[in-house]
């Protein structure tokens, strides 16, 4: 998925008509790849960055920095820098405080990353206020009845038909940064709201392992389960849930196999989601619908009545199809999750 003559990885690898051909390219990406292949040894950190290790893609990448606008990208590279110590950091993290200055409010997705950063760089250069800046800006939004975070940490922000709506990727996040922030000053409010969140989605998990899509945070319930996604079920559940452990939080590694097990079992489906003769895993399990007509139907009479739900959507619309594509980050995000060390401090990490 790596391309040398952008010197990024890919947005995508995607199976057209007879053949998988690489479609776009991702500086977001390419920094979620950075973070879990730099646990790689060297030789299999150059067979990925066209010849570099990862410090020295690092760098190469922390050089775009300036000229990044999202705020979640920046992130990704401040975290990603400051964990491999590359060179270009300090200039990668000033124009990261720049944008965070610009972004009071901004998804949860994004602020999650820009406090897993500022925790990264802190341990560099010991500045705490961003980090509790932004922790406290995630407890804030947090719906503390029913445990789950809005799409946006301010959500009238959003339409007022998916003010409600939240995915998966807001809930591991959050738990993810707000269980690094109390392992790294203490806090036990941030632990408490990441606990609580963790087993809210364990609650609502499938009987089949599944970790739902998008959730009513008003009501802490399920409101459209698909698609569901390969890289939630192997990468960023228990990339977030081997955080909170380590902190502190709940012990969720069965629910964490549960949902590596409907990877390998998928009931929806009767066709392999691990490709291993292409060295792939294809995103998701979905409906036939490419317009999202299911999930926005039920967001906006969700949004009108909590809790309706038109069974015959599920009828109509039955998860059978798979989304033939898989995306670097995917990747990046399995080796950052199974692979540090200090996963297994008392134990031999598992193997195979």
């Amino acid at each position: 998925m790596y391309s040398r003559d952008a010197g990024l990885f890919v947005f995508c690898r995607r199976r057209a008509k007879r053949e998988v051909i690489c479609v776009g390219t991702s500086l977001r990406y390419s920094a979620i790849v950075l973070l879990g292949a730099r646990y790689l040894p060297e030789d299999a950190q150059r067979a990925i960055f066209g010849g570099h290790t990862a410090s020295e893609f690092g760098a190469r990448l922390l050089a775009r920095a300036p000229n990044v606008t999202s705020l979640g990208d920046a992130a990704l590279l401040v975290w990603a820098g400051a964990e491999l110590g590359a060179e270009g950091f300090d200039l990668a993290l000033t124009h990261f405080y720049a944008l965070l200055a610009q972004a009071p409010e901004g998804p949860t997705v994004e602020i999650a990353w820009a406090l897993a950063a500022a925790l990264a760089a802190h341990r560099r250069c010991l500045s705490r206020r961003a980090a509790q800046v932004l922790a406290e800006r995630l407890l804030q939004c947090l719906a503390a009845p029913t445990g789950l975070f809005p799409h946006w940490t301010n959500p009238i922000r959003a339409p007022w038909y998916r003010r409600h709506a939240a995915c998966f990727a807001d809930q591991v996040y959050a738990i993810q940064a707000l269980a690094r922030f109390h392992a790294t000053f203490g806090c036990q409010a941030a632990l408490d709201a990441a606990a609580a969140c963790a087993l809210r989605l364990v609650a609502l998990q499938g009987s089949g392992g599944q970790w739902w899509w998008q959730y009513d945070w008003r009501t802490g319930s399920v409101l459209e389960e698909y698609p569901v996604y390969t890289v939630h079920q192997d990468a960023m559940a228990p990339m977030a849930l081997f955080d909170l452990l380590e902190a502190g939080g709940p012990d969720l590694t069965f629910p964490i196999g549960r949902g590596l097990l409907w990877l390998l079992r998928p009931p929806e489906v009767n066709e392999e989601l691990i490709a291993d003769d292409l060295t792939l895993i294809w995103r998701s399990v979905r409906r036939p619908d490419p317009w999202k007509s299911v999930r926005r139907l039920r967001a906006l009479t969700t949004a009108l009545r909590s809790g309706v739900r038109f069974g015959a959507l599920d009828r109509v619309f039955p998860p059978r199809r798979v989304d033939h594509e898989d995306r670097p980050y995917h990747l990046g995000w399995i080796l950052y999750a199974w692979l540090p060390p200090q996963l297994w401090p008392h134990t031999q990490r598992p193997s195979g």
